[in-house]
């Protein structure tokens, strides 16, 4: 039998819910995900299977407006996760309406060469006039081969969007072995699973420059693995309000962090966190190494 295997981009404006339709398609978390605009900043790979068929996901940073180093690079990140896909697809939050940023990224998508769908996601919450009216208005934008609704917080339509990528995708053997559902690194995953805890409880509070470096992930001879991450900030300030009162804070976010990567990597972690204050720590170029981000002058 024939198999199949291509890549589909995944764009769109920061918070349109990329990274949980990502995560829904492919069936298991492999994308963190947070209320808080442009989560994503790496690109990351996730693998779907339908049949014969193998679909890799490219979930990439929001499309916006980049107003420093950080931005560019991670904006970069988002165009060079579309350099080779087979389809784009184009992620609008349908409960939002035309918004600037969905309309820039619409723009932006339909000067690529490549087939184009657009996904309205979020349509549980949306009133479903408006979204016929918004579909209108992008396609007037771009040219949308097809157009999918769906909820990738409830699953609503997701197995149908899912089933078509197959099908969209060409002839070809599987890139992935058939038991790996993503192409990050438990190094890797290990930052990003923190990183969203960050998000999560922190909020509003936390401060956009802020980052995770994994300074250590070494295998004991348990079978358990130790992880050592260092929190970044860019004022004092910032660090005692990721620190909290009496510490409690970072305790927190380090034993729910702990929890969800003994379920990741399927073994007992030993995580400890340091935060740390480092004005300027987004224009240090190996912090950029570290987040798999290329430097943008």
């Amino acid at each position: 039998m024939t198999t199949h295997c291509g890549l589909a981009a995944i764009l769109g404006a920061p918070n349109a819910g990329k990274s949980t339709l990502v995560n829904a398609l492919v069936g298991q978390k492999v994308a963190i995900t947070s209320a808080k605009a442009q989560t994503t900043r790496t690109r990351l790979l996730g693998v779907a299977i339908v049949g014969e068929a193998q679909v890799l996901l490219v979930d990439t940073p929001g499309l916006f407006q980049p107003k420093r180093r950080l931005d560019r690079a991670m904006v970069a990140a988002a165009w060079g996760g579309a350099e080779g896909a087979d389809l784009l697809c184009l992620v609008v939050d349908g409960k939002g309406g035309l918004s600037p940023a969905s309309q820039a990224a619409a723009a932006a998508v339909a000067a690529r060469p490549q087939p184009k769908w657009l996904v309205l996601n979020k349509v549980d919450v949306a009133d479903k006039a408006r979204l016929l009216t918004l579909a209108e208005r992008l396609h007037a934008i771009a040219p949308f081969a097809d157009t999918w609704f769906v909820s990738a917080e409830t699953g609503d339509g997701v197995p149908e969007l899912k089933c078509a990528l197959a099908a969209a995708m060409p002839a070809g053997p599987w890139h992935y072995p058939e038991d790996q559902v993503s192409d990050a690194s438990e190094r890797a995953l290990a930052a990003e699973i923190t990183r969203e805890q960050l998000f999560r409880r922190l909020h509003a509070e936390l401060p956009y420059a802020s980052a995770i470096e994994t300074e250590a992930f070494v295998e004991r001879p348990d079978g358990s693995v130790e992880i050592r991450q260092l929190v970044l900030v860019e004022r004092p300030t910032q660090r005692a309000i990721v620190l909290g009162k009496g510490g409690q804070q970072i305790k927190a976010i380090g034993a729910a962090a702990r929890a969800e990567l003994k379920e990741a990597l399927g073994r007992e972690v030993h995580l400890y966190l340091h935060v740390k204050a480092r004005p300027g720590w987004d224009e240090d170029r190996s912090v950029y190494r570290d987040l798999g981000l290329d430097w943008v002058d």
